[in-house]
């Protein structure tokens, strides 16, 4: 294993940046995710690290290696990384032990060595009982556990997965969420996942990093970009959060529905038009108005959907901002029904413009 850092790294096609000067340190053994829409650059940013692309400008270093700059690209044979694509990419002639060892009979491993090696990661990934068939044989599941038993058993420096769930239905797709985790805390490669899934991101990394327009929005633990997003982007696509906007007042708080919104987060300036994370679950809704607390404002309720363990709202303040609301599913407020909203200040994050 070893760390891999992005030093100022870009890929430019023509006037493009697709990758727009990208720095990012993953500590040796870690989970990194790179998170964000289609277009992002994820994608080319994992083909930089894998060597499939060079760079316009930047470098990548793995340990105390320099693996990728303009001047000098090492081939990706050459990285010691593995790489597991969306299509699987398994030879479908081949069983399943054939598929996982492929890669230690491409370097003349000796046959002892590849029954041990090969035994101990089918009992590892569950696959064991599948050694005889042939992929078409087997589930989408079971054919994502190939590709990642085939990842491991070479035991690279690096892996990086590339949409390794995109092709699996739903509840099949949370199940290997765990999996993909439960193998790396198994093996600790150092792993660079993509994904644009928030929920498979927040389930398997160390460390999210979140993409938008080439660029990196922000890094942290996957519980710090839920808590204190920096900017609206990542507010808004991490959770799906509310984000209403007013000029700053005083210190703390915001112009908000006739009154001021107390908030914490990005140093406001007085004037300044700023906007305001407020998480959904975080908001409160009550028939009367709450005393002796801050952040409450008058409201109605435009809709109101029962979604069985949870109630989703849409409430609507004054000046006609609207904003979503999940509450627990006994709270059942008619549509058109008068409400008060109250928002601890401390889940109100400014946010930088």
């Amino acid at each position: 294993m070893a760390s891999v850092e992005l030093r100022g790294l870009t890929k430019r096609y023509g006037s493009l940046a697709v990758v727009d000067d990208v720095s990012l340190t993953i500590a040796h053994g870690s989970l990194v995710c790179l998170l964000g829409p289609s277009g992002c650059g994820k994608t080319t940013t994992l083909r930089l690290i894998a060597g499939f692309a060079e760079p316009t400008a930047g470098e990548i270093h793995v340990g105390d290696r320099l693996v990728s700059s303009p001047a000098r690209t090492v081939p990706p044979e050459r990285r010691q990384m593995s790489m597991i694509f969306q299509s699987y990419a398994l030879w479908p002639h081949m069983t399943v032990a054939q598929n996982v060892a492929y890669g230690l009979t491409l370097r003349k491993v000796d046959r002892a060595t590849i029954d041990q090696k090969l035994n101990a990661i089918l009992a590892t990934t569950k696959l064991d009982i599948l050694a005889d068939r042939y992929p078409g044989e087997l589930s989408g599941g079971q054919q994502q556990r190939v590709a990642l038993a085939r990842a491991l058993i070479v035991e690279p420096e690096t892996l990086l997965l590339d949409e390794p769930l995109s092709n699996l239905d739903a509840n099949l797709r949370e199940e290997m969420r765990f999996e993909v985790r439960r193998l790396h805390d198994a093996y600790r490669y150092t792993t660079v996942y993509v994904t644009h899934d928030q929920s498979e991101a927040m389930t398997t990394a160390d460390v999210i990093a979140v993409m938008n327009g080439g660029k990196i929005e922000q890094a942290g633990s996957p519980q710090d970009i839920y808590d204190r997003p920096r900017s609206e982007f990542v507010a808004r696509f991490i959770g799906s959060s509310n984000v209403v906007r007013g000029p700053a007042v005083e210190r703390d708080g915001v112009a908000f529905a006739g009154g001021v919104l107390r908030c914490n987060g990005a140093r406001l300036v007085s004037g300044r038009d700023t906007p305001v994370s407020i998480r959904q679950h975080d908001i409160r809704l009550s028939a009367t108005r709450p005393s002796d607390v801050p952040n409450v404002f008058p409201a109605s309720v435009v809709r109101q959907v029962f979604l069985g363990g949870s109630r989703d709202y849409m409430i609507e303040v004054e000046g006609g901002t609207q904003l979503r609301v999940i509450t627990a599913a006994e709270d059942d407020i008619p549509q058109g029904a008068p409400v008060f909203i109250q928002v601890p200040p401390e889940r109100c994050r400014a946010l930088e413009r």
